[in-house]
C-alpha cells in the first residue's frame, strides 16, 4: 500500500465513508424510485386539462384523429395565419406526406432563416400544458427553437399527468438522458422591458399544437 492509499484510507474510515459500494447502491436505488412531493388533484381527462393549460400559455391547439390528417391541419393553420408554406421538420415527422397538402418541407435541422418548424414530441404534461422534447439525430432541437413558428404534434396517448410522470416515462423508455431535454410551455416570452410581456423574445413567437388520436377533445 502506498502512502497516498494509506492516508486516503484513514480519511475514509474517519468520516465513515469506507463502504463505497453500499453507498453507491443506495444512491442508485434512490434515483430509480425517487420520492414524489405534493401532487395537484386533476380530473381524469388529461387531454382536456392539457388543452386548457396550453391555451392559457398562449399556444393554439388543433385536434385530428390520425396522423394522416396532420398535413391538412398544418396547411390550414399556415393559411389561416398568412404564414409561409415552406417549413423544416424533424426527420421523425418528415416522413408524413406533407407535400400532398401543398407544403414544401425539408427534413433537417433548422437554421436561422427558417420561418416554420414542425416537430413531434416525446410526451406532454397535462399539469402545466408543457411539451417534453428530446434532442437526437431524428429530433434536432433547432427545429423547435429557431423558427418563428413552431408546430408540434402531440400523441394524446402520451399526455401524462405530471412532470414526475414525464421523467418516469423517459427513464423507462430511454434509461439515460439524451444530450438535451427541452420543456416548452407556449411561445418564448419576456417581460424585461417595462414588465410588458413580449412573445418571441428568445425563440418562437407562435406555438401551435396538433393533438393526434381518438382521445383528442374537440376544439
Amino acid at each position: 500500500m502506498s502512502a497516498r492509499d494509506e492516508i486516503l484510507g484513514r480519511v475514509r474510515r474517519g468520516v465513515g465513508k469506507d463502504d463505497f459500494a453500499a453507498r453507491r447502491a443506495a444512491a442508485e436505488a434512490g434515483l430509480k424510485t425517487p420520492a414524489r412531493g405534493p401532487q395537484p388533484v386533476m380530473a381524469a381527462d388529461l387531454v382536456a386539462r392539457f388543452k386548457v393549460k396550453a391555451e392559457y400559455l398562449a399556444s393554439t391547439v388543433d385536434t385530428v384523429a390520425a396522423l394522416a390528417e396532420v398535413p391538412a391541419a398544418v396547411a390550414a393553420y399556415l393559411s389561416a395565419n398568412g404564414l409561409s408554406r415552406q417549413a423544416v421538420a424533424t426527420p421523425d415527422v418528415g416522413g408524413l406526406n406533407l407535400s400532398a397538402a401543398g407544403l414544401q418541407v425539408e427534413a433537417r435541422a433548422a437554421v436561422d432563416a427558417d420561418k416554420v418548424g414542425i416537430s413531434g414530441s416525446f410526451c406532454a404534461i397535462a399539469e402545466t400544458g408543457t411539451l417534453l422534447l428530446l434532442s437526437g439525430p431524428e429530433t434536432p432541437a433547432t427545429v423547435s427553437l429557431l423558427p418563428e413558428t413552431h408546430i408540434a404534434l402531440v400523441q394524446v396517448a402520451r399526455i401524462v399527468a405530471t412532470m414526475e410522470d414525464a421523467f418516469a416515462l423517459l427513464r423507462a423508455e430511454h434509461g439515460s438522458l439524451p444530450r438535451a431535454v427541452n420543456f416548452i410551455s407556449g411561445p418564448s416570452r419576456t417581460g424585461d422591458i417595462e414588465q410588458t410581456i413580449v412573445l418571441g423574445a428568445h425563440g418562437p413567437c407562435r406555438v401551435h399544437l396538433i393533438l393526434v388520436g381518438s382521445g383528442a377533445v374537440a376544439p
